[in-house]
């Protein structure tokens, strides 16, 4: 058998052979990229609720911490501005604390703007308790804390829920 006898034999053989090949390579990446969008579909209806609800605790979160809010929450008549001065920086640390989980459902800025809010909060709270005499009614303590708060032209929790507001009308 000659050699030009062979190749007429392996020349047709060799292009089925590669093309099968090609058409079997492109069919299974097409189910391989079917099977992703599925996936990617199945996962993002899991789990869009659960980052939704994590949204909605960090904007409880925020609003609850706000000062006006927070010193009407934890002010009683009876305590003193030492009092006062620990129950808020308890309230503030428990409020972020049990919501640090959701850190995972947002964007790494977002959450960059909620914990300078946290420590913005924190060290008013300490500058405020420090220009008062810790034996005064907490009134006092209460009262300037809001008075700063609300003379701040842009605070950094109103910065962070701004920037929540934002990122889940993106989301969405």
């Amino acid at each position: 058998m000659e050699i030009t006898e062979l190749l007429k034999i392996i020349l047709p053989a060799l292009l089925v052979l590669l093309t099968a090949y090609l058409l079997l390579d492109k069919m299974l990446k097409n189910e391989e990229k079917r099977r992703q969008f599925e996936l990617s579909k199945e996962n993002i209806s899991k789990v869009t609720p659960i980052r939704l609800r994590a949204y909605e605790r960090i904007i409880l979160v925020l609003e609850r911490t706000l000062p006006a809010n927070l010193v009407l929450n934890t002010i009683k008549p009876e305590m003193s501005n030492l009092e006062l001065h620990g129950q808020l920086l308890t309230t503030v640390r428990n409020e972020f604390s049990h919501n640090i989980s959701q850190q995972i459902y947002v964007s790494d800025e977002l959450w960059m703007h909620i914990r300078g809010a946290h420590d913005c909060l924190l060290k008013l709270v300490n500058t405020c308790a420090a220009q008062c005499n810790p034996a005064n009614p907490a009134a006092e303590l209460a009262e300037r804390i809001i008075q700063i708060f609300s003379s701040s032209e842009k605070t950094p929790s109103e910065l962070a829920i701004d920037k929540l507001k934002n990122e889940v009308r993106s989301f969405l």
